[in-house]
């Protein structure tokens, strides 16, 4: 079912229940009020005519009969019985209509004082009339045909004012959801127009003061980071093109420049290291694209744990060392930390060791000195980790891309790499809730700064 029609469907049944519940609440308040005042009357001719019977010595019975005949009973259909303490009927008002009554119901009326009941059609009234020590009980009967009319009447009033009142709700109803979700068939026909090959295009967002103009807002900043990841995937593929196709390249000449003449011991000797060097560089290449792919394909099947980060400098510190001995790294706390767990994070350790590795290889590499100073401090919330260099620093313009994958700033593409180690280290920091801040001048070195939550 479309979303138009459910709109409409329970937009009528609300309406529909609220207009059944005031019809009926209406009605039963209306025949309550009509059975109670009707209930009154009876009462009140009752006492009136035994007052009559009883204190009034000019009117006889002949006399009252033709007063009830005369007054109420055209009205009414109305009958008054009086008994005395015997259940002796001493009077009836008229002769030629019948009270239906069981004997127990006078007895009810002399324990309960006023009785009302029904005598088929008819509502009846019981009172007990007390006069000089005699108690009367005193029965009036009338079928109310005028009031049941009435409400007769009130009830084909509200049934049909009820078939049209839904009438309308349902017309009214499918009108104004059609209005309403119009703009989500606007949205709806132009993102049927947006491909992968027009991204740049974007949603009407209108006022944006409603809940469609915000849908269209989040749905723009959804077709922003789709046309981010396709720009950084085309980028990937470029520079990972050219990466690989550089050593491939290289390997190509070498061969081509052995087959072409024997080479002498000495030039057969340089080939094979010029292809060994050649060869490394793309198992470097390969294992960083193979890393970075396994990273982002695993990341929701990481096992986390307590990890403390003083261990993990370590362990990255003793591979760097064993890999590089003329690297020097020194690792020292900025404040001791007054609990235990400051240092301790939730995150997988390879992945934590692999971002110090990189960031301690990078401040290494890049600085005359190969010497880099690893700043352990930590507050309330946080385990800060400073990597800092005196290296040949980042430009302004270079700090807004260093995290993307194969980017290199100028002043760095005559050393060696690949320019994927921060990009890796980026989404793994991201993957632990942190963030990694950059700072740097150009000649004068960098700092890295690692953020990650502790326990």
């Amino acid at each position: 079912m479309k979303i138009k029609n459910r709109i409409a469907l329970q937009f009528s049944l609300i309406v529909a229940s609220i207009l059944l519940v005031f019809s009926v609440t209406i009605y039963l308040t209306s025949a309550n009020f009509r059975q109670e005042e009707f209930f009154e009357r009876l009462k009140k001719k009752a006492r009136t005519t035994v007052r009559f019977l009883i204190k009034v010595k000019e009117v006889d019975k002949s006399l009252l009969k033709i007063i009830d005949r005369n007054t109420l009973t055209a009205l009414y259909d109305e009958k008054v019985l009086v008994f005395n303490n015997q259940n002796q009927l001493i009077y009836a008002s008229v002769d030629d209509q019948v009270i239906h009554y069981q004997p127990s119901l006078l007895d009810e009326v002399r324990q309960e004082k006023e009785v009302e009941t029904f005598s088929g059609d008819n509502e009846l009234v019981g009172l007990l009339y007390d006069e000089d020590g005699e108690q009367l009980v005193v029965l009036a009967s009338a079928n109310d045909r005028f009031g049941k009319n009435k409400m007769l009447n009130l009830r084909y009033t509200l049934g049909w004012g009820l078939l049209a009142g839904i009438g309308v709700t349902v017309v009214l109803g499918i009108f104004f959801a059609g209005q309403s979700l119009q703009p989500i068939n606007r949205i709806n026909q132009e993102i049927q127009t947006i491909t992968a090959k027009n991204l740049r295009q974007r949603l009407n967002e209108g006022p944006r003061q409603d809940e469609i103009g915000q849908l269209a807002m989040n749905f723009n900043l959804v077709l922003e980071r789709l046309e981010q990841a396709f720009d950084q995937q085309r980028s990937f593929v470029s520079h990972a093109s050219h990466e690989l196709r550089t050593p491939l390249a290289a390997l190509k000449s070498e061969i081509q420049l052995g087959m072409r003449r024997k080479p002498s011991p000495d030039e057969y000797t340089e080939i094979m290291k010029n292809l060994l060097e050649d060869t490394d560089r793309l198992i470097g290449l390969s294992n960083s694209l193979l890393f970075l792919a396994r990273t982002l394909e695993n990341l929701d099947q990481l096992t986390l744990k307590a990890v403390r980060m003083e261990d993990v400098l370590f362990l990255a510190q003793e591979e760097l060392i064993s890999a590089r001995p003329q690297y020097r790294v020194a690792i020292d706390y900025v404040n001791i930390p007054e609990a235990e767990t400051e240092t301790l994070v939730q995150g997988n350790e390879e992945l934590l060791k692999r971002v110090a590795l990189n960031l301690m290889d990078n401040a290494c590499k890049y600085s005359p000195d190969h010497r880099v100073e690893v700043q352990i401090r930590t507050d309330n919330s946080h385990c800060w980790v400073d990597f800092r260099d005196q290296g040949i620093g980042i430009d302004s313009e270079g700090i807004q891309h260093i995290f993307e994958p194969f980017y290199r700033s100028g002043n760095a593409k005559i050393y060696e790499g690949f320019g994927i180690g921060l990009s890796i280290s980026q989404r793994i920091v991201e993957l632990h809730q942190g963030i990694i801040l950059v700072e740097s001048q150009t000649g004068r070195g960098s700092v890295f700064t690692v953020k990650l939550p502790h326990l």
